[in-house]
């Protein structure tokens, strides 16, 4: 990359790399710290120890080396004030719903996209993205954040944020009409929570949920999505996702306790889902029973063009899997 003239590099630093020593001795410019959900734990064994790694990146922030780094924050995460004490260098803060240096307002939420007014130390912006989601309204406001803690004019910043057309695999539109089709990566009840929140504000129909947990990974998160895809989907299909040496159907069931739990939570009726292990089939049943005005929510695997098995690795892709599904579709 030196070589090649690059003069900046944006990059995520891994739990497991902190936890290794692995970027000892990098001196960053700045960090963001965006929040703290469960994730891991199949390698950090607890909360604490994860967050204790997280740590580790905010703490070796140094004025000594760079004297204008910079920490940001989301302030509305519940483990923000943790990160902002180890900090010795400048510190900026972002959110919604706290009184952050950097705070969206009046936030304005459709299936093509986010707007919202930016209130900024620098002064008031209004953005308006070409991606949705309440969780890309607090990416913007960290990468709007950091440009401003590096001496980028607001005006910059603004136009840079609304080039941004979308990643792969997040939230990523494989049809919009009569009903949406959505593929994202969500694979940790956090993440799966913030996906459909967003499919509970621009979906006038049914929520059909699409996904599964992948094995030799931490196993306390299966029952925890299953909760949550109970809570906000109108309809589940439990599928396999990358099982590795585990059995697909063992998944399963770990991820079906939580579901039922979610479901009597809730009060809604036992027909609420069903169980398909073949995911392949999953998608096309999921597809098949959606009508217009409907979200179908492919979660788990997002951009991955593969599946993992105990004994091979196969060609998998939800949004090729799913174009051929609707192509098959008589509506």
């Amino acid at each position: 990359m030196r070589s090649l003239g690059v003069s900046a590099v944006a990059m995520e630093v891994s739990s497991h790399a902190l936890d290794q020593e692995r970027v000892y001795g990098c001196e960053f410019d700045a960090a963001v710290f965006t929040n703290l959900t469960r994730d891991h734990l199949d390698y950090h064994k607890d909360m604490d120890s994860y967050r204790e790694a997280k740590l580790k990146l905010f703490a070796g922030l140094s004025p000594r080396y760079k004297p204008n780094a910079a920490a940001i924050i989301n302030q509305d995460d519940p483990a923000s004030s943790c990160f902002s004490d180890v900090c010795k260098t400048t510190l900026w803060t972002f959110g919604i719903r706290e009184k952050s240096q950097v705070r969206a307002v009046d936030v304005r939420l459709s299936p093509s996209g986010v707007s919202y007014k930016a209130h900024t130390p620098s002064g008031e912006t209004e953005l308006q993205l070409h991606l949705t989601g309440l969780f890309n309204v607090y990416n913007s406001l960290a990468a709007l954040s950091f440009g401003l803690s590096q001496g980028f004019p607001l005006s910059l910043i603004k136009d840079a944020i609304e080039s941004v057309r979308g990643v792969d695999g997040r939230f990523e539109v494989v049809q919009d009409k009569p009903f949406s089709v959505i593929v994202d990566y969500a694979h940790t009840p956090d993440g799966l929570e913030n996906v459909l929140l967003t499919a509970v504000e621009i979906c006038r129909g049914k929520k059909i949920v699409i996904f599964g947990c992948g094995g030799d990974r931490d196993r306390t998160k299966r029952p925890m999505m299953g909760r949550v895809a109970a809570q906000y989907g109108d309809f589940c299909i439990i599928t396999s996702d990358n099982p590795r040496t585990e059995e697909p159907i063992s998944i399963i069931r770990e991820i079906e306790v939580g579901f039922k739990d979610g479901l009597q939570s809730r009060g809604g009726p036992a027909g609420r889902y069903c169980i398909e292990p073949d995911r392949r089939k999953a998608i096309q049943l999921g597809i098949g029973m959606a009508e217009e005005g409907d979200l179908v929510l492919i979660a788990g695997k997002g951009h991955e063009d593969y599946q993992i098995f105990r004994d091979k690795t196969v060609c998998f892709d939800d949004r090729q899997v799913a174009r051929e599904a609707l192509a098959n579709c008589k509506m």
